[in-house]
C-alpha cells in the first residue's frame, strides 16, 4: 500500500490528518504540484484526473478522491469513529462535511485557483471573476458556521469528526487565498484555534 501525496495541498492534508487521528501510518510517495508532477503521463496512469491523493493497495486496486480514501480507512479500522456511528450521527457529519467542502472549501480554492498569481499555470484558463464571485459566499457560509458553532464544540456535534477537519483545513487556507476570517465570527475562530491545537493538524 502507499499514498500518492501533495504537500501542503488542502485535500492531501485532509487525507494526513484523518490517518493523523487513527494512528495510521501508510508509505507516501511524494507528488511534486510545484513541478507539475501531477500533470505526467506516469501520474495519469494512476490518477487520470490527474489529481491528488490517490492511494494504491496491495493488489494494485487505486482508490481516489480524499473522503473515499478517508472511508476506506474508517471501514478497516473502525476506531476512534470519524464518520460516528449511528444512523443520525452519521448522517448529520456527512451533512456537515459536505456542507464544509462545498461551501468553505471549494470557495476558498475556487478564490486561490483563480485569483493567486501562482496558479496561473495550474488553473486554466484563470476567471478572475470566478474567483471574486466567491469572497461573498465563503463569508456568507462562515455566518451560517459560527451560528452553528455557538452551541456546539465541533462541526456536527459534541465528537470530533471529519466535518472537522475539513474545516480545519479550509480554514488554514484561507491565508493563501488571500482572504480572512472575520473577528466577529469568534464562534469559528475558537473552533479553528481548537483544531489547530490538536496534534493531527500538523500532518
Amino acid at each position: 500500500m502507499r499514498l500518492y501525496d501533495g504537500g501542503r495541498a488542502p485535500n492531501p492534508r485532509r487525507v494526513r490528518i484523518f490517518l493523523s487521528e487513527k494512528g495510521i501510518s501508510v508509505p507516501v510517495v511524494a507528488v511534486d504540484l510545484g513541478a507539475m508532477e501531477h500533470r505526467s503521463d506516469s501520474y495519469a496512469a494512476i490518477n487520470p484526473l490527474r489529481r491528488v491523493p490517490a492511494l494504491e493497495l496491495d493488489d494494485g486496486t487505486i482508490i481516489t478522491e480524499s473522503i473515499a480514501i478517508c472511508r476506506y480507512f474508517e471501514a478497516i479500522q473502525p476506531e476512534p469513529a470519524l464518520f460516528g456511528t449511528d444512523p443520525v450521527e452519521i448522517a448529520t457529519i456527512e451533512m456537515w462535511q459536505r456542507r464544509i467542502e462545498l461551501h468553505l472549501l471549494a470557495g476558498i480554492q475556487h478564490v486561490f485557483r483563480h485569483l493567486h498569481p501562482g496558479m496561473k499555470e495550474h488553473e486554466v484558463p484563470q476567471v478572475a471573476a470566478w474567483g471574486e464571485a466567491n469572497k461573498p459566499r465563503v463569508l456568507e457560509f462562515l455566518a451560517i458556521l459560527d451560528q452553528t458553532l455557538a452551541d456546539r464544540r465541533f462541526a456536527a456535534g459534541d465528537k470530533y469528526s471529519v466535518a472537522d477537519i475539513t474545516g480545519v483545513v479550509a480554514l488554514d487556507f484561507v491565508r493563501a487565498a488571500k482572504l480572512e476570517v472575520p473577528a466577529e465570527f469568534a464562534h469559528v475562530g475558537r473552533w479553528h484555534a481548537e483544531l489547530r491545537a490538536r496534534p493531527s493538524a500538523q500532518a
